[in-house]
Formats: structure tokens, sequence, C-alpha cells
């Protein structure tokens, strides 16, 4: 009995040595895990910011101004005072417009967190990119500012099978380089006549917000348009001498412009020529002259002035309906009827392309359309038979630096490739840029 006793013990000793062993081992590496565990860092709490605010610090909603929406009742229903509505309306009318906020805008209404859910700041998003703050704590402010924007470079090229909206289009950028391209080339290139098989390529800068989020294009730096294969370089150049103004220049240093645009709408659809022995059904088929140029579209088409000048004259008159009249020059003036509304005032100056009106069916009308109006030296001619005078071309003192300027430009232009294009035809081109 002793002798297993002795053994018990001895087994009990040894399995106990183990315990205590095994103790011993683990005890720093336990103490090891409660130090990591004490001095390792508090996970940093993520701020989220937003214009300029700790989002966390208010009761957040976000929505869109809908019809019938007004500051006053949005701010009414957020319960702040009156007085404050009345100050931000009448003190910072000259940065927010209460009157001018648009249907489909969004905005931002950060509350207070207690119980009364009181707005602080008001955020109207005025485009994409550029915001106003209304700060109704405390004293009342009211600032913009403007989200920060990333510009990229992005290159593209299109051979045009039907229009040229839709090689464009198809590539999935937005219509407004379309707009650009065709601004661009407006006095050079008939883009109702485009051939199929007519090229372009262009270099442009896209905008983004928060590295992700389209918000729009910057106009085109650089074009090539190849029309019944005629190729036209334009350049957009800006120099202090044309007074910090960017025009489109060719190869060559020639302006694209003309005094005169070719017609006061974009795509807009010849209806009528200037014809003095012009029969009309309306006076009962009679001879009565038509010193215009009709440009059938649908109301509410914007305008475009066809060249500098001075509005002489915007009001409405009889048969013209409302119209706007531009003094060019001592030669030259022009005469838009029929509007539904003007956008500018006698005694404005405006550029070509500026918006002046916009198509109506006011006064003698059939149609909405544009009655287009041309003088020389006091008289209405046709403008589609005069011989306008191309814009100057770039001073002779600044061709040298224009021509540093677009080398690489140029360059970057002639390697771009058009898409889907065939092997063969790809090769050739590349064999050409190598020579």
């Amino acid at each position: 009995m002793r002798k297993y006793l002795g053994v018990l013990i001895a087994l009990f000793a040894i399995i106990s040595c183990k315990d205590e062993s095994s103790a011993t081992e683990n005890a720093p590496n336990n103490e090891l895990k409660k130090e990591a565990v004490a001095t390792q860092p508090l996970e940093e709490k993520i701020v989220v910011k937003e214009f300029g605010f700790e989002l966390d610090n208010f009761k957040v909603k976000l929505d869109t101004v809908r019809k019938g929406d007004s500051f006053g009742e949005l701010m009414i229903s957020h319960k702040v005072d009156y007085p404050k509505i009345a100050k931000i309306s009448q003190d910072f009318k000259d940065t927010f417009d209460v009157r001018k906020i648009r249907v489909g805008n969004p905005y931002m209404i950060l509350q207070s967190k207690d119980t009364t859910e009181t707005a602080q700041v008001f955020i109207y998003e005025n485009d994409r990119i550029n915001y106003t703050v209304v700060d109704l704590r405390d004293s009342v402010s009211a600032y913009k500012d403007k989200r920060a924007v990333k510009y990229v470079e992005r290159e593209a090229s299109g051979v045009i099978e039907t229009s040229l909206s839709d090689a464009i289009l198809a590539q999935g950028i937005d219509y407004a380089v379309t707009h650009d391209l065709a601004n661009i080339y407006a006095w050079t290139i008939d883009f109702n006549r485009l051939q199929k098989g007519d090229k372009f390529k262009l270099i442009y800068k896209e905008k983004y917000i928060n590295d992700s989020i389209y918000a729009g294009s910057e106009a085109i730096e650089a074009a090539y348009f190849e029309h019944n294969g005629k190729p036209i370089y334009s350049f957009a150049y800006e120099n202090d001498s044309l007074k910090s103004l960017v025009d489109y220049f060719d190869q060559d240093a020639n302006s694209l412009r003309r005094t005169f645009l070719r017609m006061p709408v974009e795509y807009g659809r010849l209806s009528s020529r200037y014809n003095l022995k012009r029969r009309i059904r309306y006076y009962g088929n009679r001879i009565r002259p038509h010193r215009g140029t009709d440009y059938a579209a649908a109301v509410g088409t914007p305008i475009l002035a066809t060249a500098d000048g001075t509005v002489t004259e915007s009001t409405r008159r009889g048969g013209n309906g409302k119209y706007v009249k531009i003094r060019h020059n001592s030669t030259y003036s022009t005469q838009y009827l029929h509007m539904k509304k003007q956008n500018v005032k006698r005694g404005e100056f405006v550029r070509q392309g500026d918006i002046i009106g916009w198509i109506g069916m006011t006064g003698n009308t059939s149609g909405p359309h544009v009655c287009y109006r041309f003088w020389r030296n006091g008289k209405e001619v046709d403008p589609l038979r005069e011989e306008l005078p191309q814009a100057e071309p770039l001073a002779e003192e600044l061709r040298p630096e224009y021509f540093e300027y677009i080398a690489p430009k140029k360059k970057q232009l002639d390697c771009i490739l058009y898409p889907e294009m065939p092997a063969a035809e790809e090769n050739e081109d590349l064999l050409t840029l190598n020579q």
C-alpha cells in the first residue's frame, strides 16, 4: 500500500511541477498581453466633414428645392426666428439672393442636436462646385465657397458616321464638349453639312469632386477637325495683349473666328431666306419684301449675338414683336425679331455668342423662329451673300511665343488615334508619325 501511495505522491508531484512550469511560462505572456492591451492606442474617431463642418455635431437634413419652396418658409419650418430671416434677405442679398433659389438644387440643413432641432446652418448648392453657406448661429452671416476640384486631362477622337453629337456621345463624353467644339469651328465649318468620314481630335480637362464625382468639363484646349479632307487645327490661346480673353487660332496663327457668326442659333433650320419678291399667303399671296433671314427652332431656343457690339434697342414693336438690335461698328448692325423674351438691355455691350434672348412667336409670325436682319451702311442686305471679313490674326510680335506654346499640343493631337481604327490604317498612321 505504501508502495502505491509513494507512486501516487510522485505522480502528483510531477503533475504539480508541470502545472507550475506551465503557469510560470504563461505568466509573462499573459502579462505581456495585458500590457499590450493597456498600451494599444484607442481607435481614432473618424471625423466626417462636409462644406467645412463636422457633421457629427449636428443633426443633418438633405433635400432639394421643390416647386413652391422659399427660403423664408424653409427657415420658419426649421424654427428660425423671423428677424434672422429678414437680416439674411436684406443684409446679405449680394451674397445670397433668397429670391433666386432654383427648383431642383440640393441643400443641406444642419440642425441642433437638442430637442428643438433648430436650423444652425443652411448650405445651398448653386451648382456641383459652388455653394453658399448661411450661418444662423449667434450673429448671422453668409458667404460663398467652392468644393475642391481635381482636373483630369482627357483626349478624345471620332469619325463622323451620322452627326458630330452622335460621334462624341458614343464615347460617353459630356454633351457640352460637342457644344464647345461646334462653337470653335462655327465660322469655318457648316455643321449642317458634315460629311461621313469627317474626323476630329481634341484635348480638354474634366472636373471631379472627391476624385470620383463628375462636375463638368473645361473649355477645349486644342482640337483638330478634318472636313471634306481639309485639316483645321485650333488652339486656345490667352495673352495680356488679347485683354486676357481666350481665343482660338489655327496652326498659322490665324483666328478661327469671323466677324459674324453664320447664324444666330445653334443647329437652327433655315426656313426662309432674304427675298425682296416673296409672296406671303398671310397677306393674300401678295408680294411683300422679306428683308430678313428666318431660322426656325423650338420656343425657348437661345438666340446668340452674331458679333461683338452694343445693344441699341431691346423693346417690342408691332409685327416685329419683342426684338433686340445691336450696332457692331460704323458699318454693320443686326436685329433679331419675334423673341419670347430678351436677355439684354439697351446700352449693354455683348460679345459674339452671348445669349441675347430666346425664340418665341411674338409679333406677326406663323411659327417659332427668329427673323435675323442685317444692315450694312444703314441698308438691309442678305447676310448669306455678304463677304464678311475674317477676325484679325494674331499680332506678329506674339507669334513666336504662340508657335512655341502650340508645338507640344500639336504633337499630342497628331499622336491621338481614332477609335476602332482598322489595323492597316492604324499602322499606316504610325508609320507617318515615325517619319
